[in-house]
């Protein structure tokens, strides 16, 4: 069956240049809103959090000592609202700081009566990142249930400005030093905590970046999640049956400006565009067959075979643009999924989890929503996004949550910018859709919001 048109494709993964996009709080009473967009020099996106930019004295010798020290106040004030605002009442942490602030108070007391060197000009700059920290106490009060733990917060960072006033013309280097030390210790934990940022529900997909234009109209092209760091080699897969041969270009840089790349021979031709390529791996489904293989890239052999049982094949529930779609290897961040549909199910979509070493089931969940009505598919944090066509107008309507076996019909564009979507795949490191789009190469940013609860911290 020769398919259709194809769907659409979610993610953006800046690849010249860097790029930002502040954080912008959600609902204060639930949680925030991440916004992520940055490209390192290898072309992967990462979640960055950017602080406004900041004026520097420049007239005095420990300027770049300075500059360091207010880029690490300025990105902690930041840290600080983002928390504050995606948690509820988990700001047990602040008060162990108050201890810390308190005793900083005393060194600073310390240095009053000590020294008595005239470095006003640094520490009213200083002063001046600190006055940044004021108009978070209003937002911190808007929550009843913290109240008093942001009262005290409230009251250290006061205290801490009224000794930075005190300190204008008498500073030592020592306690410049302290407080350095001081920002970096909190810094670590803001961090540490921004990292429970990384899962979410999606609620929006920004417009497609074209990578490359090269292939026939269906294909699929990927990175390895799992590749270990500084590993961004490209896979790059043309047509969706009678084709055995996977292209590795060494990088996201070298696919987009080259033709350079190394020919792996599979053993079998594979099965539409379902492949997915996994701490070194490449999972496929054999073609007119059932049979899911693991080809080791490394060793250039097929390390595990396994029949999906049940599973339609040979174009019996494939997508909506057809192509051999039937089943579908896909990977979040919990590890290695296949889609597809049984006759039991009586075509609908059936999820299943599987083991990446020897490919057996560990868990499958029934849907309802018929695989063939289905333009294409795609797993983050454990929930199955469906896509409600290949061509034209695109949108995400459907999904399906494993951690809670609930569904929901939900309303998110996706823009289809060459009409028709053969492949659409998520990948949890660079935090992007991977699409193939009428043999265009594209990438999708995403946007994920994300409750922090108690239990979570």
């Amino acid at each position: 069956m020769q398919p259709g048109s194809k769907l659409p494709a979610l993610i953006l993964l800046v690849l010249m240049g860097t790029e930002l996009t502040q954080v912008l709080p959600a609902n204060p009473e639930e949680s925030w809103q991440v916004y992520s967009s940055a490209q390192d020099s290898e072309g992967r996106c990462v979640c960055t959090v950017v602080a406004p930019q900041q004026t520097m004295c420049s007239r005095d010798a420990r300027t770049k000592q300075l500059r360091q020290l207010l880029e690490k106040v300025q990105n902690m004030t930041q840290s600080i609202q983002v928390l504050d605002q995606r948690t509820q009442r988990d700001l047990q942490y602040v008060v162990k700081m108050e201890d810390q602030l308190r005793g900083l108070e005393t060194k600073f007391r310390q240095v009053e009566e000590n020294h008595k060197q005239n470095l006003a000009k640094q520490y009213k700059a200083i002063k001046a990142k600190m006055a940044e920290l004021q108009p978070l106490i209003p937002v911190l009060e808007e929550y009843k249930a913290d109240a008093r733990l942001v009262l005290q917060f409230k009251q250290e960072v006061q205290n801490l400005t009224t000794s930075l006033g005190l300190l204008q013309q008498e500073m030592g280097a020592y306690d410049y030093d302290e407080l350095h030390s001081r920002v970096s210790s909190l810094e670590e934990r803001l961090r540490a905590c921004m990292q429970k940022l990384a899962c979410g529900k999606l609620t929006g997909i920004s417009e497609p970046i074209t990578i490359k234009t090269s292939g026939s109209r269906f294909g699929s092209w990927m990175t390895d999640p799992l590749a270990p760091e500084g590993d961004t080699r490209v896979w790059y897969m043309d047509g969706y049956h009678n084709n055995r041969f996977v292209r590795e270009y060494r990088s996201m840089v070298d696919f987009m400006m080259s033709d350079n790349f190394t020919s792996h021979r599979l053993p079998h031709p594979w099965s539409g565009t379902g492949q997915v390529v996994y701490n070194g791996s490449i999972y496929f489904n054999k073609f007119q067959s059932h049979v899911i293989i693991k080809f080791d890239f490394k060793t250039s052999t097929i390390s595990k075979t396994q029949r999906l049982d049940s599973a339609g094949f040979s174009n019996a529930y494939h997508y909506a643009w057809g192509g051999h779609s039937d089943i579908d290897l896909m990977v979040d961040e919990g590890g290695l999924w296949a889609v597809y549909a049984t006759n039991q199910n009586a075509g609908n979509i059936v999820i299943s989890k599987l083991n990446p070493i020897n490919l057996q089931i560990i868990k499958s969940w029934t849907t309802n929503h018929p695989k063939r009505s289905a333009g294409e598919s795609f797993m983050i944090c454990g929930t199955l996004y469906v896509t409600n066509g290949y061509s034209g107008g695109t949108k995400v309507y459907y999904a399906y949550h494993t951690n809670s076996s609930t569904y929901e019909y939900i309303d998110i564009a996706l823009q289809n910018k060459y009409s028709h979507i053969s492949m659409l795949d998520y990948n949890p490191r660079d935090r992007a859709l991977y699409a193939w789009n009428n043999g265009h190469q594209v990438l999708y940013n995403v946007t994920l919001f994300h409750l922090i609860r108690s239990e979570e911290l």
